[in-house]
């Protein structure tokens, strides 16, 4: 069941920078490795419903309610903007100081949730991506689909701590570098802001 090709596709998806990306490397920077682990975490659980929509056809539903789709997407939107938001703002996610005030794992891990189930294009992709890879013969395609999605988000932690320990690893040199720090936060509350307008703009 498993091929090359799945494995292949699926780690280019995963290596795509996209908003969960973006998440766990302003984590890393901005509080270190740790916390970027509960980023990831929480990214990777946030693909959950929208793998489970896409095995059980509920992506479909946002396919043909233009409403649905809209709804989630909005707020999906309103949720990027936020984190755009958050990334400049004092005490934020990207809050670059050597003593910054710890933020509970578990919130970062929410935030990283909320970044993935806000996003109705997930469950589209998991809808049309999964039973590509599924052997025309399966006695069982439900549960083969449930083992790709498995793996998909499997790769995705893996994938997510790395990015998360490279950005830790440049957390210091950030740290002392006042005009580094400055270009940073504006970059990735810029990218932020760009991956809401994207959505916005979005089709079914």
């Amino acid at each position: 069941m498993l091929n090359p090709e799945f494995l292949l596709t699926s780690l280019v998806v995963v290596l795509l920078p996209g908003a969960g990306v973006l998440y766990t490397l302003a984590i890393g920077l901005g509080r270190g490795f740790i916390p970027s682990v509960a980023a990831a975490f929480g990214c990777t659980l946030g693909i959950l419903p929208s793998a489970l929509a896409g095995i059980i056809g509920l992506a479909a539903i946002l396919h043909t309610s233009a409403l649905a789709f809209q709804i989630i997407k909005y707020l999906g939107v309103l949720y990027l903007l936020y984190m755009a938001w958050n990334i400049t703002r004092s005490g934020g996610a990207l809050d670059l100081k050597e003593n910054a005030a710890p933020s509970p794992l578990w919130r970062i891990a929410v935030n990283g949730i909320l970044i993935n189930i806000l996003n109705p294009k997930l469950s589209l992709f998991f809808l049309a991506f999964l039973p590509q890879f599924i052997e025309a013969g399966s006695n069982s395609p439900t549960l083969d689909m449930v083992l790709l999605a498995a793996i998909f988000m499997a790769m995705t932690f893996v994938v997510f701590v790395g990015y998360g320990a490279f950005a830790s690893l440049a957390r210091d040199f950030v740290i002392s570098r006042p005009a580094v720090m400055t270009w940073m936060k504006r970059s990735f509350a810029a990218a932020f802001g760009f991956l809401g307008l994207r959505l916005a703009l979005a089709e079914r």
